[in-house]
């Protein structure tokens, strides 16, 4: 990688980290905070409040994506970022729960992850990408640790309207990030954009979707149940709970590196993406077959994490490749959508699976979910060949792209 595409994978990942450590101090502690304000005895209305920042993040996605298209990705994410701070705001002066659910909906209006990664898109060669998309994901699973810890001690400190404080403020830090330090976006492609079905309905990009929305809709719906299984197989308190969470994260982000430089390096992209998927299969087969084994789920966990953030670095990576070069926001647009509405149908699931079955259904429809997307990810054609450094500089026009002397 050079400097430029080191410096722009690791601005693009702070952007993420301030505005995702933002977010995840609040869902330890909200549901103990709501139960001394107006409403808060409502756990729908609770419940409402923390998902509703998914909600409106799935509504404002593809709209965010196509914008980025037209009118730049750095206008777009400064926008989203100044409306993340103004929900913020709302949030730390909200009075009772009604006002929290404006502030959550107003936090997930900012919807930039489409233009994010779109950026990273423009500012990368595609043998690089995937390392820039690891970058990404990283930091969002360092800040997921990090808020685990972190965060009974804030609102210890701080209370609530101290941590919304604290997330408006990092938003505002994100903004100088995005005007300072990420290098200048290119020019976007010239040409007519491709109609928007043409994005939507696209075969592969359709297999890359569905695999998201799997990979999120697994996760949500076993840390419905994960928690429980703790306690009841470990006999391990929820406040303890991060000492598994932690470890497990930070040592996937080891054991993911070797996976991603065999996949650029020699190009084995697909066999390895297939992979990852076989892994999460795998994983999940013995977390059902062993879920009162607090050992098996423990180690699974791990397991988990290593094929989840593989894929979670190598999915928008191939959809800003086989994108069209007009409709790259559009197209993470539709997949940052996907995202979203996996993370709602997973939590729903799982949660209704349980009550009405067990933890083994839980991780048994997992098992069938990602199964169908193994049966995608084998039929998908191959991938587009991979342009060399001085085609991608001249279609570009960005000397980030340019061979270095």
């Amino acid at each position: 990688m050079s400097r430029e595409e080191i410096r722009a994978g690791a601005s693009l990942a702070s952007i993420f980290a301030l505005r995702m450590l933002g977010l995840f101090l609040i869902l330890p502690v909200f549901a103990i905070h709501a139960q001394g304000i107006p409403g808060g005895d409502n756990l729908t209305l609770v419940g409402i409040a923390l998902g509703a920042y998914g909600l409106t993040q799935a509504m404002f996605q593809i709209p965010f994506g196509m914008a980025a298209d037209t009118y730049g990705r750095k206008k777009v994410i400064v926008l989203g970022l100044i409306l993340f701070a103004i929900g913020s705001a709302v949030a730390a002066l909200a009075a009772d729960i009604w006002w929290s659910i404006i502030g959550r909906v107003l936090q997930g209006a900012g919807a930039i992850s489409a233009a994010v990664t779109a950026l990273a898109a423009d500012l990368t060669r595609e043998q690089h990408r995937t390392k820039v998309m690891a970058m990404i994901g990283s930091s969002i699973g360092l800040m997921f640790a990090f808020s685990l810890v972190a965060a009974p001690a804030l609102y210890a400190a701080i209370g609530m309207a101290g941590i919304f404080w604290l997330t408006a403020f990092l938003a505002l830090a994100a903004i100088g990030l995005v005007t300072h330090v990420v290098p200048p976006a290119p020019p976007l492609p010239p040409g007519p954009k491709p109609a928007f079905r043409e994005v939507m309905f696209n075969p592969s990009l359709l297999r890359l979707n569905l695999g998201i929305f799997t990979l999120h809709s697994v996760q949500m719906a076993m840390f419905v149940v994960i928690p429980g299984l703790l306690v009841r197989n470990g006999d391990m308190p929820v406040a303890s709970h991060w000492k598994v969470y932690l470890p497990a994260v930070l040592a996937s982000f080891v054991l993911m590196v070797p996976a991603i430089v065999v996949a650029e390096k020699r190009n084995k992209v697909q066999p390895v993406f297939v992979g990852a998927v076989l892994l999460l299969l795998l994983t999940l087969l013995a977390m059902w077959l062993g879920s009162t084994s607090f050992a098996i789920v423990t180690s699974g966990l791990l397991s988990f994490f290593v094929a989840f953030n593989i894929l979670e670095a190598m999915l928008p990576s191939l959809i800003s490749r086989i994108a069209p070069a007009r409709a790259k926001g559009a197209a993470l647009g539709i997949y940052n959508t996907t995202q979203a509405l996996g993370l709602f149908v997973g939590g729903a699931l799982g949660g209704w699976l349980v009550q009405h079955f067990d933890a083994a259904a839980v991780f048994l429809c997992d098992v069938a979910m990602v199964l169908v997307w193994l049966v995608a990810a084998l039929t998908m054609p191959p991938l587009p060949a991979r342009r060399s450094a001085a085609m991608a500089s001249a279609s570009s026009g960005h000397g980030i792209l340019e061979p270095k002397s």
